[in-house]
């Protein structure tokens, strides 16, 4: 079976980790490969390798940096079947989905091929007599990312591609549960010719995630993944002076006007809530039907969720693919569970989901239920799965303090012909991201992503101008000559 490696110095290096978990299709539950859980040692021999390649990487002229992300972008593209493919062996997601996954990713590194205009600064001449100012954005040394399962291709390219570009080095340590998708997009790197260290990744787990943020020569650190973990990276990362973006969980919220184009907005908010099996930090958890709009939503939703057709991602015909483990399917249907405890109505339901020919698949069908109050653990917490939840509200205002009384403030949508209620939900909606007539509202790469809330901890937002902010120190130069 094959064993994955570390890549480390421009080379492909067997882990010091001797516990190695199995890398499994969560559709079929064929064994693809074991990843090792790295140790502090395989960490450290990454930074080391990125700092010692610093010094000469920072000195490359951004116009030429950007040449190589050229070559990256073009080998991408050339690649991005192949790459989606792989994601949804080890993901489960849909093959389309795995598409727009690398799709998403792909745009980063086009984005930061425009370094060289947005690394420029800023500059006054005569600020007082003979002096002028100006800013400089300059690189501080070694980054690293720790990614989540959910987007295996994408998550890592929101950091990679602009680390580099400004001139830092880099350190990536991908989801051990997928670590497929990034064995095969670093060996593309290898082919552009980049020096030796610039860019490294490193297997593992808890251990590796600890080594990052410990070590003294990581200048900075970006994550995605649960709130609880990300305060964990926020805190430890403040306590040694790094930078640090740790985008968190959520419970987003799509809110529906009895004005809305109805057929488009329920359609929307299913594809929303199930897309990806639910186990995306965008996709729409709770479902807000205002006033008389309520049983029309509710009945064309349940009706649209029973026509999703469950089962292996490299179908064409599937449209909802499995959780990622067994271990995460159970933590879902726990939710279910607690979710009738608690005395919502349950009425769609997804636990006994199967699909034939398919036994060991981490199946969960759509589920729905009705009656959630905000109080609830359904209501409140984030499931990262097939699960939507109907609350009532009388009017905007009340959708509105619904969504804000939830600690998260990831995303959150509305559904409406109304350009004044929009523009209020827009401005009042505690949430990083809002779509109006948008039910997953994901900015492009030239945009910052992130929350608000429990759902981001740390400086900056990714990518976008954000993502510049964060990887360059701005260095302001009065200078008068004589």
């Amino acid at each position: 079976m094959r064993v994955l490696e570390n890549f480390i110095n421009g080379a492909w290096v067997a882990s010091a980790g001797t516990t190695l978990l199995d890398v499994k299709n969560p559709a079929t539950g064929e064994l693809l490969a074991k990843v090792p859980l790295s140790t502090s040692a395989d960490v450290d021999a990454a930074v080391q390798a990125a700092k010692a390649a610093f010094p000469a990487w920072r000195a490359v002229p951004p116009v030429q940096r950007a040449r190589y992300l050229f070559k990256l972008k073009g080998l991408f593209d050339q690649h991005r079947e192949e790459i989606a493919n792989i994601c949804t062996s080890e993901h489960g997601k849909t093959f389309s989905e795995s598409f727009n996954d690398f799709g998403r990713g792909i745009e980063n590194v086009e984005h930061a091929c425009g370094i060289p205009t947005l690394l420029m600064g800023q500059n006054l001449e005569d600020v007082a007599s003979g002096i002028d100012t100006r800013v400089l954005r300059q690189p501080l040394g070694v980054f690293a990312a720790i990614t989540p399962f959910n987007f295996p291709p994408m998550v890592p390219l929101w950091f990679l591609p602009y680390a580099i570009a400004t001139g830092n080095t880099f350190v990536l340590k991908p989801s051990e549960q997928v670590p497929l998708s990034q064995r095969r997009i670093f060996e593309l790197i290898q082919q552009i010719g980049l020096p030796n260290g610039v860019v490294n990744l490193v297997n593992g787990g808890r251990e590796v995630v600890e080594a990052i943020c410990e070590h003294p020569d990581v200048k900075g650190v970006s994550f995605v993944g649960s709130s609880n973990v990300a305060k964990i990276v926020y805190r430890k990362c403040g306590e040694t002076g790094k930078r640090v973006q740790a985008l968190g969980g959520a419970k987003n919220f799509i809110v529906i006007m009895p004005d809305a184009d109805m057929e488009r907005a329920v359609q929307n908010a299913v594809e929303s809530c199930y897309g990806c099996a639910g186990q995306r930090c965008l996709a729409g958890s709770v479902i807000v039907p205002v006033g008389d709009a309520y049983e029309r939503v509710r009945d064309a939703f349940v009706a649209y969720a029973k026509k999703i057709v469950l089962g292996d991602g490299k179908d064409p015909a599937t449209t909802l693919g499995p959780v990622i483990s067994r271990a995460h399917k159970d933590r879902v249907l726990s939710y279910i569970e607690k979710g009738l405890q608690e005395g919502a109505k349950l009425v769609l339901d997804g636990r006994n989901a199967t699909v034939p020919g398919l036994p060991d698949g981490n199946w969960i069908g759509p589920t729905i239920f009705e009656d959630v109050r905000p109080d609830m653990v359904i209501g409140r917490e984030e499931i990262f799965g097939p699960v939507a939840a109907f609350m009532r509200a009388k009017d905007l205002d009340e959708a509105i303090r619904l969504a804000n009384a939830s600690e998260f403030g990831n995303a959150a949508s509305i559904y409406t012909t109304n350009g004044k209620a929009a523009r209020e939900f827009g401005a009042r909606v505690e949430a990083g991201m809002v779509g109006v007539n948008i039910g997953v509202a994901a900015p492009m790469s030239f945009f910052p992503f992130g929350g608000q809330k429990a759902s981001l901890f740390g400086d900056t937002k990714a990518h976008g101008s954000a993502g510049i902010d964060f990887y360059t120190e701005r260095k302001i130069v009065i200078e008068r000559w004589f």
